[in-house]
């Protein structure tokens, strides 16, 4: 897949011929179990690259009142604007994340930073600590695996994502996820990223 590909057309294209693959269906398992421990009910939360946006609608259910979706697919942001309509307490975005400006407590990583090429990423690592305010995390979860075929999704492996992030950010957590679903097991890493004082 090259990298121009990976546009908005590529990705609205993707959801009008309903081809998502990625797309299991409910909340992922190791996000909600992290949520239930997040106790600042308050947050400004991002979700980039929301897709149908199951973690969303189960953090509403548990009383999260800052809570805004980005994607940069128009057939997409329609479907779930139309689904959230009348829901207080979050914002559905159409737009690019690399352009995106805000102020956030927590972003949420679920399968975006895999669905962008990975020339990307040190923007999308420096982007997400500027998004992010004092202490701010970055939480969610990320392939330890090398696919076979080409990306999207892209995969990668720990070594390097450990040597990628730790410029920006502190590792709290970054371990084989212990929660996958089942499709996914063995395959994921679980992160916990402290956003770093801009001092150091």
């Amino acid at each position: 897949m090259e990298k121009q590909q990976l546009n908005q057309a590529y990705w609205n294209e993707r959801w009008e011929n309903r081809q998502m693959g990625w797309d299991i269906g409910y909340a992922s398992t190791p996000i909600v179990e992290f949520m239930d421990g997040y106790e600042n009910k308050d947050a400004a939360i991002l979700i980039p690259g929301c897709g149908n946006a199951y973690e969303a609608n189960y953090l509403l259910d548990q009383g999260f009142t800052n809570i805004t979706l980005i994607d940069i697919a128009p057939k997409l942001v329609e479907d779930v604007r139309k689904r959230l309509e009348g829901k207080a307490n979050i914002k559905v975005l159409l737009g690019d994340f690399f352009d995106h400006e805000g102020s956030y407590d927590l972003i949420l990583e679920q399968t975006f930073f895999c669905a962008i090429d990975p020339t990307l990423r040190p923007a999308y690592i420096s982007k997400s600590a500027s998004l992010l305010n004092e202490n701010g995390l970055l939480a969610g979860v990320l392939f330890n695996i090398h696919f076979q075929r080409p990306g999207p999704p892209f995969g990668g492996h720990e070594e390097e994502y450990h040597s990628a992030f730790e410029k920006s950010f502190e590792l709290q957590i970054m371990e084989p996820c212990r929660n996958s679903i089942p499709e996914r097991k063995g395959s994921e890493l679980f992160i916990k990223l402290k956003k770093k004082d801009v001092q150091n």
